[in-house]
């Protein structure tokens, strides 16, 4: 049997939501930048939809694997549910499973005992089905170190907000939402898990300006990418979670000014007027790393269209 656990964690900047059912989302699906498409079966599909939107989704996530996007399924969260979701979509195309309203770090592992089961019976390598944890009330968020850390499926962690500010109480605004957030993101890297989302509400898209500042903070804040409901935020993620380009020309020549130095028996030295030691320089590397992984990714996603062509 082919075990599959460890993997570094993804490059997911923008992850676009498609409800299940609707072929008009789906196709326009399709013609958009993002990294990864995220299938929803949860919050856009009527209860009486449910089993339907079930068997539409393995269709849809074949055309999204075939057109070189990462797949992503949102299941819902009582367990009778959960359990028929993840039944009907885990497969060879499906990358990740989004598990909303997760309460503690046990929920995580019982979940990765299915998948192991559904994998096995499937021919797929154990542990290929990634999970993103999305912590949506208080018990969540007490225990979101712990579920960040609680399984080597887990691939990232967000902070749902307009679920939270409910269980909370509490505004959906940037006052009320910043520190969930920022807890978000120590969690994620103490982990080495993907801090996915920004502070605020994924719903609010129309003033595309406010939107992309709303993005530079939380690249800022140490986010990597974030969910989108809406087309139109795509490539503002795409832009302002990736490196600038003067900013990997700084670091690539911050990195080899080190270099020199190092080779000169020197441990901190000056660069454009400012002290330099180890720490600024690994800052510099997992810059460039970054933007090298990105470019990769568009190189298989392009290739991956014209092949589906």
């Amino acid at each position: 049997m082919t075990v599959e656990l460890s993997r570094e964690p993804p490059i997911w900047r923008s992850i676009l939501f498609v409800p299940a059912l609707s072929e008009r989302f789906v196709d326009s699906a399709l013609h958009q930048p993002a990294d990864a498409l995220q299938i929803d079966l949860e919050d856009s599909i009527g209860a009486d939809d449910k089993q339907r939107a079930r068997e539409a989704a393995p269709a849809v996530a074949r055309r999204f694997a075939a057109a070189g996007y990462d797949v992503l399924v949102r299941v819902n969260r009582p367990w009778r549910q959960l359990v028929r979701d993840l039944e009907a979509v885990v497969g060879a195309d499906v990358g990740a499973i989004t598990l909303p309203k997760v309460p503690d770090e046990g929920f995580v592992r019982e979940v990765a005992q299915v998948l192991d089961e559904l994998e096995r019976e499937r021919g797929l390598a154990t542990g290929r089905t990634r999970v993103v944890a999305m912590i949506e009330s208080p018990e969540g968020l007490a225990n979101i170190d712990a579920i960040a850390a609680s399984h080597p499926r887990m691939a990232a962690i967000i902070v749902g907000a307009e679920d939270l500010a409910l269980t909370l109480q509490c505004a959906v605004d940037d006052e009320a939402l910043l520190a969930p957030n920022q807890l978000a993101v120590i969690a994620a890297r103490r982990a080495g898990v993907t801090p996915l989302g920004f502070v605020g509400s994924v719903a609010d898209y129309a003033d595309l300006d406010v939107f992309r500042e709303r993005i530079r903070r939380a690249r800022r804040l140490g986010f990597d990418g974030g969910f989108c409901v809406h087309p139109r935020q795509v490539a503002v993620m795409n832009e302002e979670f990736s490196p600038r380009p003067q900013e990997v020309a700084r670091a690539q020549a911050l990195v080899a000014a080190f270099e020199a130095q190092q080779a000169l028996g020197r441990a901190a030295f000056s660069f454009e007027g400012r002290m330099v030691d180890l720490p600024v320089v690994e800052q510099a590397r997992r810059l460039l790393a970054r933007a090298a992984r990105i470019g990769a990714r568009a190189g298989r996603s392009a290739a991956a269209s014209r092949d589906s062509a």
